[in-house]
C-alpha cells in the first residue's frame, strides 16, 4: 500500500515538474536553508507580524506597556536619521553565518580604506531584495571589520521601515538607517562620524523591477542625489557591484511595455516597493517558492573616488562628478565580471 501511494505521488510530482530535496542531507545544509527561509520571512512578513503582536499586546492586560513603548517609539522617530542605534549582538547572530553559507555570499575589496574619513559605497544591482549586501554589510557574517579593520557600516533603507513598532528595532540593531539626505549627511559628517561606510543602494526599488537572471540592468543616468549629498559632505565615492544577485530569483516576464510592468511602477510611486513576485524555491522542494536559489554572490567594494567638498554644487560639476562615477562602475564591472560570471564575455553592464 505504501510502495503504490510513494509511486502515486512520484508520478504527480513528474507531470508538475517538482523537484523534491533528498531526505537525507547534511545537517548543516538544513541549517542554511532555515536561516534562508528565516531571512525571506522578516523580509517579506516582518512588518505584518510585529504590527500584529503590537496590537494584541495593546488590546491585553499589558496595553499599558504597548502604550509605554509607543510613546518611546514616537520620541525615538528621528534616531534613524541621527546614527542609528547599532547592537553588534544581533549582527553576530549564527543565523547570519548560516544564511551567508546558503548561497554562498562573499566580500571581496580592491583597495584599502583610510579610517579617518567617511565613505558614501554606491550599491549595485538591488536584485530583489539585496540579498548579498545585506549579509556583507548589515551582518558581520562576512567579517566586515577584519576585511575593513577600523571601518563601521550603516546600510541605507526606506524611512517607512523604522515607524513600524518592534519591527524597527531589529531593521535598527542591524546598523540601518533612513534614506534622507539628513540621514546621509549626518553619518558622513567627519566632526560627527570617522571610519563611517554608508552602504546606498542607487538604483532602489525601481532597480529591482530589472532584476533577471544574467542580466545587469541598473538604474544610475537619472540617479545625482547620492552625487550631491557626496559632494555636500566631501566623502569618498565607492562603487560596490554585487556579481550574481540578480540570480537569485526568476522574476516573472515585466519588458517595460507590460501591463504587469505598468502595475508595479504604479505600485511602487504610491507605497516605495515594488512588487516583484520573486520566483524561487521552497523549504523542501528546488521548483518553486520564495526562497532564493542556492546562486553564489560576490560583493566586490572598488577603489574609493575621491571628491572635494562643496556645499553647493552647480548641475554641471554633479555632471562631471556623475559622468566620473559612472566611468568608474563600468571598469569595475568590466575588471571583475571574468572572476565570478560564467558567460563573462557575453554579459554586460547596462546602465539607464
Amino acid at each position: 500500500m505504501m510502495d503504490t501511494i510513494v509511486k502515486i505521488f512520484q508520478a504527480i510530482s513528474a507531470t508538475l515538474g517538482i523537484e523534491w530535496a533528498p531526505l537525507h542531507l547534511p545537517l548543516a545544509r538544513r541549517l542554511q536553508t532555515l536561516a534562508a527561509t528565516t531571512w525571506i520571512c522578516l523580509i517579506l512578513f516582518g512588518e505584518a507580524f510585529c504590527i500584529f503582536i503590537y496590537v494584541q499586546f495593546l488590546y491585553s492586560s499589558y496595553w499599558w506597556l504597548a502604550l509605554l513603548y509607543g510613546a518611546w517609539l514616537l520620541n525615538d522617530l528621528d534616531v534613524c536619521n541621527r546614527g542609528g542605534r547599532i547592537v553588534e549582538w544581533v549582527r553576530n547572530w549564527s543565523l547570519w553565518r548560516y544564511y551567508r553559507d546558503y548561497f554562498p555570499i562573499n566580500l571581496v575589496k580592491t583597495a584599502e580604506l583610510d579610517t579617518s574619513k567617511n565613505y558614501l559605497f554606491a550599491c549595485f544591482p538591488h536584485g530583489v531584495v539585496c540579498s548579498g549586501a545585506f549579509g556583507a554589510f548589515a551582518t558581520n557574517a562576512l567579517d566586515f571589520y577584519k576585511v575593513f579593520p577600523g571601518m563601521t557600516c550603516n546600510m541605507i533603507t526606506l524611512g517607512g521601515h523604522f515607524r513600524v513598532p518592534l519591527f524597527r528595532e531589529l531593521v535598527l540593531a542591524l546598523g540601518s538607517c533612513a534614506s534622507s539626505q539628513e540621514s546621509l549627511l549626518y553619518l558622513l559628517d567627519k566632526n560627527k562620524n570617522q571610519g563611517k561606510c554608508v552602504v546606498l543602494f542607487v538604483g532602489g526599488a525601481a532597480e529591482a523591477l530589472d532584476s533577471h537572471p544574467g542580466e545587469y540592468k541598473v538604474i544610475l543616468s537619472r540617479r545625482k542625489g547620492f552625487v550631491r549629498v557626496a559632494m555636500k559632505s566631501g566623502a569618498p565615492l565607492v562603487p560596490v557591484f554585487s556579481f550574481g544577485e540578480t540570480d537569485v530569483y526568476r522574476p516573472l516576464n515585466n519588458s517595460e511595455d507590460s501591463l504587469l510592468r505598468k502595475f508595479q511602477d504604479k505600485v511602487r510611486q504610491i507605497t516605495g516597493i515594488s512588487p516583484v513576485f520573486p520566483i524561487g524555491r521552497g523549504v523542501f522542494q528546488y521548483s518553486f517558492g520564495v526562497l532564493p536559489l542556492r546562486s553564489p554572490i560576490t560583493t566586490v567594494v572598488g577603489v574609493p573616488m575621491e571628491i572635494e567638498k562643496n556645499l553647493d554644487p552647480t548641475s554641471e560639476e554633479v555632471d562631471a562628478v556623475h559622468a566620473e562615477f559612472t566611468r568608474r562602475l563600468i571598469d569595475l564591472f568590466e575588471s571583475e565580471k571574468s572572476k565570478y560570471l560564467t558567460d563573462h564575455k557575453n554579459t554586460h553592464l547596462v546602465i539607464t
